[in-house]
């Protein structure tokens, strides 16, 4: 377990102490359309890559009117000049604590008629890495199989940015067929990457917004979490309709200063000693109409690289604080041993790695009271 981590949360306030451990880029406008790499795109900062987009050569051919001739009239040759292409304007990196958003990235594979059709009232955005075929399958033999809870139709959808490196072209040739088998992935064109996060998570809303408005309430959680779908949808059917964002709500984080660590920021990019209050996000859940809200937010504040802490950023700007869940037992950021009694009682939490979380939900799902 990271102690930079640990350095992150040591000032937050949270809504009740906790009594166990912890686990632990680049501006956008999501399009869609067959991709040009965009998060693969060259920007020049730690590993954050960004696409540069020049304008179509347009030429004109050279023009000559008819002769026209009639008794001793020779109509004049007509010719146009070939304009010069435009120049593309010269990259220029935002740096290595924000990232290329609002940006227009485009999606690869995509799923843009599945909530049209499903209708579902819970759509499940799980942010995961392209090669991470195995989580994928966890959460599909898992609580992503969950389609229909309390009369609730639930859609489960995987989001993806670019491989890089080695073994890409073969990776996305599998990513194509695994798509073509599930139905669920959605792949858009930024570098997938640590730093890249908020432009994931931002590249979601606008996809949200665009393709399942109708829904009304959306999970952002990751791979690595279990999620006890049931008690979600019964929160839920409780929940504000709008102006709504729960999760494990964090107060009074303190903004790190120390170069060392992985959440760096320094005051240039963050003045403030604080951050405003803001969910996790290891998973938080929203009221549909949200999506749109933060993703006009974000045309006015600055992407930093830290996911959860930008969102925060953007509420802030909207002035629609995030809501403590009705109980702050459901969401925990600290793994949690399995038990079926005391999984029954939350909503989401990390897992060990050395967890069968397969054999775990099947435990789960056996018939009789849990405790």
């Amino acid at each position: 377990m990271s102690s930079d981590w640990l350095m992150r949360y040591n000032t937050t306030t949270w809504r009740t102490p906790f009594t166990a451990p912890p686990p632990s880029a680049h501006r956008f406008k999501s399009k869609e359309s067959s991709p040009t790499v965009k998060d693969s795109t060259s920007v020049t900062s730690s590993s954050v890559t960004s696409l540069n987009v020049s304008g179509p050569n347009v030429t004109s051919s050279n023009v000559t009117g008819p002769n026209v001739t009639g008794p001793n009239v020779t109509g004049p040759s007509v010719t146009t000049n070939k304009p010069e292409p435009p120049t593309p304007i010269p990259y220029k990196s935002p740096g290595p604590y924000l990232v290329e958003y609002p940006y227009e990235y485009h999606y690869t594979i995509n799923e843009p008629n599945k909530c049209q059709q499903n209708k579902p009232f819970l759509v499940l955005m799980v942010p995961v890495a392209p090669s991470n075929r195995a989580h994928r399958d966890i959460i599909r033999s898992t609580w992503g199989n969950e389609s229909l809870v309390q009369g609730k139709a639930v859609q489960l959808f995987f989001l993806l940015g670019q491989h890089s490196g080695e073994g890409a072209e073969k990776l996305q040739e599998q990513l194509l067929q695994e798509s073509k088998e599930h139905g669920d992935l959605i792949q858009s064109t930024f570098l997938d990457c640590y730093k890249n996060l908020t432009i994931k998570t931002m590249v979601m809303m606008e996809w949200v917004d665009s393709h399942c408005s109708g829904t009304s309430y959306v999970m952002k959680i990751d791979s690595d979490m279990f999620l006890n779908v049931p008690k979600l949808i019964s929160m839920l059917l409780n929940s504000p309709k709008t102006n709504y964002l729960t999760g494990l709500v964090a107060r009074g984080a303190a903004v790190l200063r120390d170069r060392r660590s992985k959440w760096y920021l320094p005051a240039s990019i963050y003045p403030r000693q604080y951050y405003p209050r803001y969910a996790l996000g290891l998973g938080y859940v929203f009221s549909v109409d949200m999506a749109k809200k933060l993703v006009e937010a974000s045309r006015h504040v600055k992407a930093v690289y830290i996911e959860d802490v930008y969102v925060g950023l953007c509420m802030q700007h909207l002035n629609i604080p995030p809501t403590d869940p009705p109980n702050w037992g459901f969401f925990h950021v600290f793994p949690m041993k399995y038990s079926r009694c005391a999984y029954s009682k939350l909503i989401a939490t990390t897992t060990n790695k050395q967890m069968d979380r397969v054999w775990a939900w099947k435990d789960f799902k056996k018939p009789g009271p849990p405790c």
